[in-house]
């Protein structure tokens, strides 16, 4: 940890930088720098990079820290200064932008089923929205009210309003952290290093680096795919960086046989 390479040491010292803004300075610093989807009022093109500086709590920041200082060194030594950057910040937009892709399906899927109970305020419709996109609206009185009473006209707009706001928040909400960036360390040290022995706190026994980021990248994609209620990670974000990781060494590796 007091061998930090020039490049992990400054991206260390302004993750922790932002993260102190965020909360003693500027607490809505994740809606102007997180990333917005792509059809929000809110995205801006720099957040494509700003949300990677950006985290939502001090677990978030620290995990993504700290494999920061585990594997980042060794691969900045092997690549040098400007590679090792140009590979953080590469596999940290690619993961921005598998990110984006997806959640804008998913929004665009999300306004297509409200819009239909808005225009046709039907329970049927309702139930339908709640149960595919929104399960966290079930606990809330004035859904159950309009499901028990369909034919009020106040509970219907009751519960319209809410859906509004329910997609109203879900195309805002940013996505942040570094995450995208350090899955793509990880699938580095994995593809480059693959039979060094990782000794790790929440697996007890050793396990080689390739196997562990096997494992780890199946079980994203699964997390991602069967999202349950509740679950806020970026799943696809941490795919996307690895995806690109494995893109942009695979790719290095063709340019180094062809020179030869």
């Amino acid at each position: 940890m007091f061998n930090l390479t020039p490049a992990v040491r400054v991206i260390l010292i302004l993750n922790v930088a932002v993260f102190a803004a965020q909360n003693l300075l500027v607490p809505n610093l994740d809606e102007w720098l997180g990333l917005h989807n792509f059809s929000s009022p809110l995205f801006n093109p720099i957040q494509m990079v700003s949300h990677m500086f950006l985290h939502g709590n001090l677990g978030h920041i620290f995990s993504n820290m700290f494999a920061l200082i585990m594997f980042g060194p060794g691969l900045e030594q092997l690549w040098g200064t400007k590679r090792f950057t140009f590979f953080y910040l590469f596999t940290g937009i690619g993961a921005g932008l598998l990110y984006s892709g997806i959640n804008y399906y998913e929004i665009s899927q999300l306004k297509e089923a409200a819009l239909l109970f808005i225009q046709d305020p039907d329970p049927t419709n309702f139930v339908g929205f709640v149960n595919d996109y929104a399960p966290q609206l079930n606990s809330i009185p004035e859904v159950r009210r309009y499901l028990e009473n369909p034919d009020v006209a106040l509970y219907q707009n009751q519960c319209i309003y809410l859906t509004k706001q329910y997609v109203a928040l879900a195309l805002n909400a940013p996505m942040v952290g570094a995450s995208g960036a350090i899955f793509g360390l990880l699938m580095a040290f994995g593809m480059l290093f693959p039979n060094t022995t990782l000794f790790l706190l929440f697996i007890p026994f050793p396990i080689k680096a390739k196997y562990f980021v096997a494992l780890y990248g199946i079980f994203e994609l699964y997390s991602g795919l069967h999202r349950t209620p509740g679950d806020n990670v970026a799943h696809f974000a941490h795919i996307g960086g690895m995806l690109f990781a494995f893109i942009l060494i695979r790719y290095w590796a063709g340019q180094r046989k062809n020179f030869y």
